[in-house]
């Protein structure tokens, strides 16, 4: 199925990536008077995010003059670059972090066609808040943080039509993911965007909902974060106690193999591990890929 712009909300629409497995983000145009608009995020592989533009200018007067990326990752960030027009805004940790990664994730999948990519880091950064006004409507840039997803995500509120732009966040039918970043964290940011009292939810990865969507992470982190305590308890580690225990109540959700590393971070925090202190990501990765039997599908 071809992704296409979907109106959530009056003006308001989303760019959902079937099916939301690795790397298949989402994305959120938000138009307001004379069609003057805000991008939120972008896609992983030039030909996805060149897609993403075409739909973009079927329902603008002009290209967008604003793009937020919700956080560093590739997925939401490496089409950047196919909207110069635009000026990129994000958390100043995702312009740190974004230039650190550069475009380390097309190694992990070096079978991708990822095409001709480049970074365009952010040029305007922000610590707590942030308020844009695209044509009448306003825009709220919120850091969600110490860490959640990542030690930078933004989630973009618009209190008028009552939209949430959670980026990874927020996963719908997808396993959460929270290896960067921390299960405290996420618990913590859920809340935070539960009392914003959203009627559309649209996630990082997966489709559209409402309110429901942040309940179901939030059970997934509650589990997590239980079943790390059992772990941790009985000597087992996160590796192990993943192939005793399985995905368990989740087992619907797509990419179940990110039990692993999700236990590494929960498995740290029980230790005394701050949220968003760094992990062994590639060594974790490897760990995913051995719990898997191969490495994870990537469809970008």
């Amino acid at each position: 199925m071809s992704p296409t712009l979907t109106e959530v909300a009056d003006g308001v629409y989303a760019f959902v990536q079937p099916d939301g497995g690795w790397c298949l983000n989402n994305a959120g145009l938000v138009v307001g008077d004379e069609g003057r608009s805000v991008l939120v995020d972008t896609a992983a592989t030039e030909s996805r995010a060149r897609r993403l533009r075409e739909e973009v200018l079927l329902r603008t007067a002009a290209a967008p003059r604003t793009l937020v990326n919700t956080h560093f990752h590739g997925d939401h960030t490496f089409g950047n670059h196919l909207f110069p027009e635009a000026v990129v805004v994000a958390h100043e940790r995702t312009r740190s972090d974004m230039a650190a990664a550069g475009l380390h994730l097309t190694s992990l999948w070096p079978d991708v066609c990822w095409g001709d990519i480049e970074l365009a880091l952010p040029e305007i950064t922000y610590r707590d808040a942030l308020t844009l006004h695209a044509g009448g409507v306003r825009v709220e840039l919120l850091h969600l943080g110490p860490a959640a997803h990542t030690t930078n995500d933004t989630a973009v509120w618009l209190p008028g039509q009552r939209v949430l732009f959670t980026g990874d966040l927020v996963m719908s039918g997808v396993t959460p993911f929270c290896v960067m970043g921390s299960v405290s964290g996420s618990l913590a940011a859920l809340d935070r965007m539960r009392r914003l009292d959203p009627l559309v939810v649209v996630p990082g990865h997966g489709p559209v909902g409402g309110p429901e969507v942040l309940d179901a992470n939030e059970a997934y982190f509650h589990w997590l974060r239980d079943l790390a305590r059992r772990g941790v308890t009985a000597g087992a580690s996160p590796l192990e106690l993943a192939r005793a225990t399985g995905p368990g109540p989740f087992a619907e959700l797509l990419d179940a193999e990110r039990l692993v590393p999700n236990l590494h971070r929960a498995y740290a925090e029980e230790h005394g591990a701050a949220p968003g202190e760094r992990l062994d990501i590639p060594a974790l990765f490897r760990e995913m890929t051995e719990y898997h039997g191969a490495l994870p599908t990537c469809r970008a």
